[in-house]
């Protein structure tokens, strides 16, 4: 089993290394040392198992469509049983909806990472509401300028992001959101974003660890300050409307990580805007 971890964590580590666009993606050329290396682990494997009954079958997961389960003290995302409150910031911030981020290393396996639940202020959201309450729920469901609004105005949101893959390092989750986060900003602000970058990943210390469970939040607060916490302690803000816009992209944008969630939180926007 230690050996299978090890594995697990070389693996994901080379896979960190991608182009901006897909972060823990594919390389290629890693495929056939990666395929060498999983098949001699799993002699390994195989040869201390001999002998034991085999294990049992796991029960067959939820689809993927189904993002979303209902609670009655919040939701849950079905895949990894992964618990969200239906409010944070003392009942001022609703949850819209839950996702999953997901990966495949080396195109050997496919990981669940974390999932995720974004918050929004029902309040700030209702600033839309005289722009868009004369187009039913079913338009607005389908309307990518209420999501253009969404990021581009001051509303106070939280993505809570909750780890599910139990050997996550912080080395890893900040190589990710160099590259992920790194893309967006590139996307909405040009080439010269490398300082804000930095400015961000850098919040993200050694000293930190990720076990499973772990809870990271990155909110944008009023003024469009990001305000990021792990495990409720503070790890620091920065003002910056770019930076703010490019990470919530990330899971409401036009290619987000989980766009069945994306769906899911862009209807219940709508709901919100005509209640």
């Amino acid at each position: 089993m230690e050996q299978r971890g090890r594995l697990h964590q070389q693996l994901l580590e080379v896979a960190e290394s991608t182009d901006t666009s897909a972060p823990w993606a594919v390389r290629p050329f890693a495929v056939a040392i990666a395929a060498a290396a999983a098949a001699a682990a799993s002699l390994t494997l195989t040869s201390k198992s001999a002998g034991r009954p085999p294990l049992p079958h796991p029960a067959p997961s939820a689809p993927l469509f189904a993002s979303l389960s209902l609670a009655a003290d919040g939701s849950v995302e079905h895949r990894t049983g992964a618990a969200f409150p239906a409010e944070l910031a003392g009942g001022q911030r609703r949850l819209l909806g839950v996702g999953l981020r997901r990966t495949t290393i080396l195109g050997l396996k496919s990981i669940d990472v974390y999932a995720f639940g974004v918050y929004a202020d029902g309040r700030d959201l209702r600033q839309l509401r005289e722009k868009y309450q004369k187009l039913p729920v079913s338009e607005l469901k389908e309307n990518a300028e209420l999501i253009d609004d969404a990021l581009e105005r001051d509303i106070r949101m939280t993505v809570r992001l909750q780890i599910v893959y139990g050997r996550l390092s912080i080395r890893s989750v900040r190589s990710a959101f160099e590259k992920s986060v790194g893309s967006r900003l590139q996307k909405f602000g040009g080439s010269d974003t490398n300082e804000l970058l930095q400015s961000f990943v850098s919040l993200f210390k050694d000293e930190y660890k990720l076990p499973k469970g772990s809870v990271i939040e990155l909110s944008r607060e009023s003024g469009h300050v990001l305000k990021i916490s792990i495990e409720g302690e503070e790890l620091g803000s920065i003002q910056s409307k770019l930076l703010c816009k490019s990470i919530l992209d990330l899971y409401i944008g036009d290619d987000p990580f989980d766009k069945n969630a994306k769906d899911s939180i862009q209807e219940k926007m709508a709901s919100i805007l005509k209640n």
